[in-house]
């Protein structure tokens, strides 16, 4: 029997419902007090909105972007005031169709380093400062990237742990000749095309004190780290897996997702044994690793990619979910819309959110797409009209 529109808050009708399993052509969903209460098949009851054939998903849940800096840093040594910063990129996100992020702060200070270095609890009181006024579209968590050889880390890291918005740590380690940088002369491109970029002198000094701080300290720091995590119940991520030393690692560490692994060999040692990884959208839509590693739809033709993230390009996030079927047949796009859905609400035990299904939030977004395009034309957070 289907329901009566009054007995809703919301009746959305004429969609095309990517649910977690199925699309189906032409549904509807029913919201009240903030949860979805019924979907069905067909005419939707009177009164509700017209989607006009839109798709009409699940938010996006991202755990992993790091672009609130530029927002907070928008050019070299210019700092914008911390809470503006994260209401203009809050609204960037909520625009893009990501109702769930995870920001994820830079927790480690280094000597030399300028711009978000050494802010993660500047940032994330902005951000509690931001959601307590109300002034925030997309429900934020935090995610703590902690660069294991820096000596501050794991201090910087204890400041920040026991808060209740974080929800995930991620352990890196960008020393050059290793892991995303094994070849070195990448790492040397990246940051000469940086703005300001830096002189190869600059580079050999930035270096050697890298190398140095990794031998005394990385180790010690790995260990606190994921003891920190564990102790207040924090997933943790690796970063950039690459041998079979390093998945080894991973698995000793309790890791629930490997973030960006850079080769085939270790996207196989970590499937097997079941972490779940997360690749670049920006990977997906450009066809490649920006810096030479492993393509993303690789590892999606072998059945090994379970997350998308935004990373540096929150549009990217839908763009690369809307993509994959195109770039690899054998993904239908409900399992598309999974990886930026479902599958990293539940790798961070947000478990009542992240797909179409009665009793989860109404945390939905309407999409028109046209070609290879696609736009964001409402955003619903518990409900709620939000964008």
């Amino acid at each position: 029997m289907q329901m009566s529109a009054n007995m809703s808050d919301t009746v959305i009708g004429n969609a095309r419902l990517v649910l977690a399993d199925r699309v189906i052509e032409q549904g509807w969903v029913a919201i009240a007090g903030g949860r979805i209460i019924e979907l069905g098949e067909g005419a939707a009851p009177a009164g509700g909105l017209d989607a006009g054939g839109d798709l009409l998903m699940p938010g996006l849940v991202e755990l992993h972007t790091d672009h609130l800096e530029a927002h907070f840093v928008p050019r070299p040594k210019v700092y914008w005031d911390p809470v503006a910063a994260v209401i203009s990129y809050d609204g960037q996100l909520a625009t893009a169709g990501i109702t769930t992020v995870l920001d994820s702060l830079r927790v480690w200070s280094e000597e030399g380093a300028e711009g978000v270095d050494g802010q993660a609890n500047l940032l994330a009181d902005a951000i509690a400062t931001a959601r307590d006024g109300g002034l925030l579209r997309s429900d934020h968590f935090l995610h703590l990237r902690c660069e294991v050889p820096m000596p501050t880390v794991v201090e910087e890291a204890r400041q920040l742990a026991g808060r209740p918005d974080v929800r995930l740590m991620s352990l890196m380690d960008h020393t050059p000749g290793q892991r995303q940088f094994r070849d070195e002369g990448k790492l040397r491109d990246y940051y000469r095309g940086k703005s300001g970029g830096k002189t190869d002198a600059e580079l050999d000094v930035m270096f050697a004190r890298r190398f140095a701080y990794q031998q005394a300290h990385a180790a010690p720091n790995m260990r606190d780290i994921v003891a920190l995590a564990k102790t207040h119940d924090v997933p943790l991520a690796s970063h950039d897996d690459t041998t079979e030393e390093n998945v080894a690692d991973a698995v000793k560490d309790g890791i629930a997702v490997a973030e960006f692994p850079t080769t085939m060999e270790a996207a196989r040692g970590l499937h097997q044994a079941g972490i779940s990884i997360l690749m670049g959208a920006p990977n997906v839509v450009r066809g490649g690793s920006h810096s030479g590693n492993i393509a993303a739809v690789d590892l999606a033709r072998e059945g090994l990619l379970d997350i998308l993230s935004s990373d540096y390009v929150p549009s990217s996030l839908l763009m690369g979910a809307l993509q994959l079927p195109q770039r690899v047949p054998s993904i239908d796009l409900a399992a598309a819309v999974r990886t930026v859905t479902k599958a990293p609400a539940d790798a961070v035990g947000l478990h009542d959110r992240g797909e179409i299904a009665v009793g989860k939030r109404a945390d939905l977004i309407r999409v028109h797409v046209v070609g290879q395009l696609s736009v964001v034309r409402s955003v619903w957070r518990e409900g709620l009209r939000v964008a």
